[in-house]
């Protein structure tokens, strides 16, 4: 068994909590960002919940998709309202490219965080604050491209609801930069997709992955079209982090060959190879559902060997 999967399964059995720990391990849980791709990932945390797992974690990384995600999961609210992922007044509503006719974001952050996390899915805003496992949401500085955790800037919930805005602000699609704590932030996509490199570096000694897509350490490719455009939005809005667009796809290939080489306490959950491709704009709510049951499907299967009761410990 993978030395995560057992570290799970002591933890399970000892109900051991956050800050009260018998062991000297760190486990982190990190989420893939990629927008609608990461209803896989929306269905593989609602597995998690399911088994009453939150509590076995230290901390949790998210970025992008995969911050929000991340939240609904600290929160334990994943399953309650994981109808959000097919639900047309949310997810026709966040990402309209209508919306560029009434001069408003394509993928509409704010709208999300605002307004569907309040109305339509209630995230527990004020049980992530409270919570002792800790929500590291990544984000991007606007001004010089640094890859940023912005744990330590969430004290209360009007600064958690910037961070969640911040790590999901993709460039072209969603807007200005978001302010946080006097700085610019922009999607953490551009510097980390895959925040594992992040979780090891705060001492992360097991690390569970979930992923948005199969992993490769091929170097990944952009469209051309694609690339100009947000190279010149970028020019134009976020000049001093330009250069991380640019410098993307070798950022990714790096982190998959990290994971790749620290197999051994990173343990990477991933869609099948034959799973549906699903862009980052994709709003179609069979298609949404479907990539949430294939998530659930792929993470019981992965937790298959454990010895655990199929419901939530809350």
């Amino acid at each position: 068994m993978h030395p995560t999967l057992e570290l799970i399964q002591q933890r399970y059995e000892s109900n051991s909590l956050p800050l009260h720990r018998t062991d000297d391990a760190r486990l982190a849980l990190v989420l893939e960002g990629g927008s609608s791709r990461a209803a896989y990932g929306g269905g593989m945390v609602g597995v998690l919940e399911d088994y009453g797992l939150v509590d076995v974690f230290d901390a949790v990384y998210g970025t992008s998709a995969g911050a929000l995600n991340a939240a609904w999961f600290v929160c334990q609210r994943a399953n309650a309202n994981m109808f959000g992922w097919w639900e047309p007044e949310s997810m026709k509503s966040i990402i309209n490219f209508c919306n560029v006719l009434a001069r408003k974001p394509i993928v509409d952050g704010d709208y999300l965080i605002d307004y569907v996390y309040q109305n339509i899915t209630h995230m527990g805003f004020d049980d992530i604050i409270a919570s002792d496992v800790e929500y590291h949401a990544i984000a991007t500085d606007a001004d010089t491209g640094e890859n940023v955790d912005l744990h330590p800037f969430i004290t209360d919930v009007p600064s958690l609801k910037k961070a969640m805005k911040a790590t999901a602000r993709i460039p072209v699609l969603s807007g200005q930069p978001v302010e946080l704590a006097g700085r610019r932030f922009i999607d953490g996509g551009m510097t980390e997709n895959v925040p594992v490199e992040t979780a090891l570096a705060d001492g992360a000694t097991h690390v569970l992955v979930i992923r948005t897509k199969a992993p490769s350490i091929e170097l990944p490719a952009t469209n051309k079209y694609k690339q100009r455009v947000v190279t010149r939005w970028m020019e134009k809005h976020t000049p001093g982090s330009a250069h991380t667009w640019e410098l993307r796809n070798r950022r990714k290939q790096e982190i998959e060959i990290l994971m790749h080489e620290s197999s051994d306490r990173v343990l990477q959950v991933a869609p099948p190879a034959d799973a549906p491709k699903i862009s980052m704009v994709n709003s179609n709510t069979q298609t949404l559902k479907r990539a949430v049951d294939i998530g659930k499907t792929t993470m019981q299967a992965a937790l298959a060997p454990l010895n655990l009761d199929q419901r939530s410990r809350r």
